[in-house]
């Protein structure tokens, strides 16, 4: 196959009469970080979750390692998802099992495993999430916002994904702790070997993490390129995001880290 892991062809998605993208094309390219951004309204989500074949296009292709997802079911559908992981908004851990609990759910679909197994498995996951030790047996309500999406992200790990699917990841930090997941995120895509599909509003998270920034506005991947293309784009609204007042602090960040 290309160097490109997902492809995405004449996407088209839509609520009703509501149309969220139209004639959308988006590649990640095998062992980057791609930055998903956009406006309010925009589909970010969305888009992540018709990738993973949450949302049913309603046109347009969607091929994953060069297999057309649509058009997968059954055993091959299911061998296809066990290549990626999917951290979202707020973790959505299961509230009644402990965070290795919920890192096992994934795990029980692997046959042969014993439940020893699984459970160290777990814990091993839950470690390369950055969380201590006694996080194991926490439950969801225990533990603090930047916690749950660590242990959300230990349980998109739990089965050695290619691909890693991440929903804002660092909403809702305090700025030290938004920084130690972008970090962590860096240092597991290099010794992971992971693609990275992130979609965010953070611009922090955009310069300390992401090779390539995809921008959806006007129902369609407007433009795509690196941090220093996107800082050339005379459109309005892509112009003010990089350049209006809360770019400053992050581009005086990124050229610090630089």
């Amino acid at each position: 196959m290309s160097g490109n892991i997902i492809e995405v062809r004449g996407l088209r998605t839509q609520f009703g009469r509501h149309v969220v993208h139209d004639g959308l094309d988006l590649d990640l390219r095998r062992g980057e970080i791609l930055g998903v951004v956009g406006g309010s309204g925009t589909g970010k989500s969305v888009l992540l979750r018709t990738i993973v074949g949450l949302n049913r296009p309603t046109a347009g292709t969607v091929r994953v390692f060069d297999q057309d997802v649509g058009a997968l079911t059954g055993p091959a559908r299911e061998a296809l998802e066990r290549r990626w992981g999917v951290m979202f908004q707020g973790g959505a851990l299961f509230s009644s099992l402990t965070v290795r609990e919920n890192v096992e759910v994934p795990l029980r679909a692997v046959p042969g495993l014993t439940p020893e197994a699984r459970q160290g498995l777990a814990e091993l996951k839950v470690s390369m999430a950055g969380l201590p030790w006694n996080a194991n047996d926490k439950y969801p309500s225990d533990l603090s916002g930047g916690m749950r999406k660590r242990a959300g992200l230990a349980r998109a790990l739990a089965l050695d994904p290619e691909i890693l699917f991440l929903d804002e990841p660092t909403a809702g930090l305090d700025p030290i702790g938004a920084d130690a997941f972008d970090r962590l995120i860096v240092e597991l895509r290099n010794a992971l070997d992971l693609s990275v599909f992130l979609v965010t509003h953070d611009l922090d998270t955009l310069h300390a993490c992401c090779d390539r920034i995809a921008v959806l506005a006007e129902k369609k991947v407007l433009v795509s390129g690196t941090m220093a293309e996107m800082l050339r784009v005379d459109h309005p609204w892509v112009h003010e995001y990089f350049h209006g007042p809360r770019a400053r602090a992050a581009m005086t960040t990124g050229r610090a880290k630089e």
